[in-house]
Order: C-alpha cells, then structure tokens, then sequence
C-alpha cells in the first residue's frame, strides 16, 4: 500500500465577503491562481500525468457551480486533466485530501490536485448564511423549536432524541454554537478569552512574518496583488470583545467578535504517491498517517472534532500526547474550548499562528488552508506530527494527522 504526501502546498490570502480584498474574484479563478501556484512548486511533474482535480466547495451554485473543479482544470489548460467538486460544507477540502489518501492507497492514482474554494461574496441571490432555500418539511418541527430557542425562550439545550424528536439538520451554524455554550457551559468569558488569543497569535505571525511564506499572493483583474488576510485586528481584547453584543439570541453568548466571520478564499494541495515523488526527485512537504470523520447530533454540530480527531489518532496508532501542533477551525470559540477540553489537547499547541477567529474560514478553502498552515507551522517550530481538525454543518466532524517530512 502506497504512502500518500503533499509535495506542494498554496493558499490565497483570505478575504472579507462583501467588502474585502477578494470581493472582485470569482471563484474559478481564485481557485486556478492557487492551484497553478502549488504546480509551479514542483516543476519536474508533467501537469498532464495529474489523475484528477477535486476541489472542495460548500455551496456549488451560481458562479461556483457548473462543475467547479472540472471549470478549474480546464482554467489551467488542462483539458485532459478530469476535475469534480466536493461537498462537505466546512470540511469540503479536507474531504478532497481524504479522497486522494484513499485513491493512492488502493493504487488507483499516482497525483492528484486536492484543492478548495469559497467565494461568499458571489453567493446565488445574495444569500450568506450558507443554508438551503427550501427546507424538508419533515424537519417542521425541528426549525419550531430552534426559532423558539433563537428567542431566548428555551431553557438548556437537551438532546431531540430523548423525546422521540428529529434535530434540526437546517438549524443555522450560530445557533449551533449557543447550544454547544448551554450544553456545555462555556462562558462568555472564556469564548471571548479564546477569541483575544486568537487575534493576538495572529498578529504575533504577521509580525515574524511567518504568514508571509504561509500566503500565495493573489493577483486581481486589474493587476492589483493582494498578499495579507483581510481580518486579524491589531488590539482586540478581552475587555474589547466584552461590549459586543450577542447576535444569535438576546441572551446568548455568541457574538461577532468570538466567532469567524464570512470570507473568500481559495487554496490548493498536490498530492502523490511515495513512489511517484521518488520517481520525480521530489522531496515531500508531509505524509498522509489517517484521516477520521463523525457525526453528531446537528444542533450541538461543534463538538464535532473530537470524535473524528479520536478515530485518526486511533488509526495512526498515536495519542494527542504525541502531537505536535494542533489546527482546530475556529468556526466558534463555544466549540473550541469544549473541543481542547475532551482532546486532552495542550492549549499552546493549539492554533499557534491565530485561527478562523482572527484569519477568517471561507468555508470550502479551510481543509486545504489549515494543512498549508499546519506544515509551515511544523516547519516553523521543528515539529513533526500534526493535527487538523473541525466540525462540519449537519452534525459532523474531520480530522487528519500528517507527519511533516521536510
């Protein structure tokens, strides 16, 4: 069975939707820039020999439909190069890694682009919250229940299932993490602690310029060249993030300042056999050890890494002891505190370079952003084993742990 390793690795600086730095780009062509940027980092393979292009993305409509990924291929002018596009939501990229593991490892597949996109600037009809048009009805009286809840007229949350009830598969991501803060009791306090962390590891990276080797610049139509994320604040604080106001129920936790805002960003991995890089002189970035996926209860849908980063370590033969840096998405602080909690995870190792909080999490760029962060960050800091991870919209949750090798 053939080893899996990332041999290049590029991610776009990310944008604010709406009215950041990206707002002019479409999606297939964000996602090109990136992909052409990871090629031109291994100069000996012949693009022609790529077996497929999947490319994640959470919501493939509008200008981020019509077959993405094959969109994207043909782009780059790679006409005999096949490419599809994958969902799963905040996770798509991180799927397209896993499919490429498993595609290599049954010998099906020497290289493989593994790469993701989102540009929530172009959303179909101006939509943002990520959620479908149309819900099954049959989940009527789940999205009841939420919307009772969404103003303030529920109690703790408690489990669907224990009266015989389905959850709400629909129930919007903020909502989500409210019920993660009651179920779990996670204080405001300690969400906004996390959310100062954040922003404050992020500016530290930019300072030591580790995001400077971390980003692949962007070029715009008009020949602009966009190099930085758009979110990391300089000052923000405890004390700062305490005067904000909650934004999913008058009186939850959750607020714009402790949870990731909406953003645009592409990034992409090439990814190969053991054999294929060693044919090519290539010296690997990392190896694939595991990936895991789970799922939960979608109301409570944050606490989602810890059973998935629990199957990959179990599959790599490793403990959380034996991980060297950690990239948890910072969809909410509500779920990463509760999330480092049962991982056992030492909060140091955790998000050492800022999170989705501080960096921002276009939610089909993530997985392929987060690895590109993760092995710079092990580089960065000589480590050797690493964990992503994150929770994924409708209950579930992905991990991966990689070894970095150069």
């Amino acid at each position: 069975m053939q080893d899996a390793v990332i041999v290049a690795a590029a991610r776009s600086p990310i944008g604010r939707a709406f009215k950041g730095s990206l707002v002019s780009m479409r999606a297939d062509d964000l996602a090109t820039q990136m992909v052409r940027a990871a090629l031109a980092q291994v100069p000996s393979l012949d693009p022609t020999q790529i077996d497929d292009l999947m490319l994640g993305c959470a919501q493939p409509a509008g200008e981020q439909g019509w077959g993405l990924g094959r969109v994207v291929a043909v782009e780059l002018g790679l006409d005999r190069v096949p490419g599809t596009t994958v969902q799963r939501y905040c996770a798509s990229s991180l799927q397209t890694t896993r499919m490429a593991l498993h595609a290599i490892r049954a010998g099906e597949a020497d290289v493989l682009i593994s790469a993701g996109v989102e540009v929530v600037s172009h959303f179909a009809a101006g939509k943002s919250d990520g959620m479908p048009d149309t819900k099954n009805p049959v989940f009527a009286a789940a999205g009841e229940r939420t919307a009772v809840r969404a103003k303030g007229g529920a109690g703790p949350w408690t489990d669907p299932r224990d009266t015989g009830e389905l959850p709400d598969v629909y129930i919007a991501m903020g909502e989500t993490a409210e019920n993660v803060a009651s179920h779990r009791r996670v204080s405001r306090a300690a969400q906004d602690e996390w959310a100062a962390t954040s922003q404050r590891r992020a500016q530290a990276a930019i300072e030591s310029g580790f995001f400077a080797g971390d980003i692949t610049p962007v070029t715009l139509a008009d020949g602009t060249v966009v190099a930085g994320d758009d979110g990391p604040r300089a000052g923000v604080s405890i004390e700062s993030l305490a005067g904000l106001n909650p934004v999913f129920r008058p009186d939850g936790t959750v607020t714009a300042g402790n949870c990731c805002p909406l953003n645009d960003g592409a990034a992409a991995l090439v990814i190969m056999s053991g054999r294929k890089a060693t044919e090519l002189g290539i010296t690997p970035l990392a190896r694939i050890l595991s990936t895991g996926v789970s799922a939960i209860s979608p109301e409570i849908m944050g606490l989602g890494p810890v059973e998935a980063s629990r199957r990959a370590l179990a599959l790599a033969g490793l403990s959380m002891a034996d991980i060297d840096l950690v990239e948890l998405n910072e969809a909410f602080a509500a779920q990463v505190v509760p999330s480092i909690h049962d991982l056992k995870a030492d909060p140091e190792r955790v998000n050492v370079h800022g999170g989705a909080i501080a960096l921002g999490h276009p939610f089909g760029q993530t997985g392929a952003r987060m690895t590109t962060t993760l092995i710079n960050g092990l580089r960065a800091r000589d480590g050797q084993l690493g964990l992503e991870t994150m929770c994924t919209a409708g209950g579930q949750g992905m991990a991966m742990v990689i070894e970095r090798l150069c």
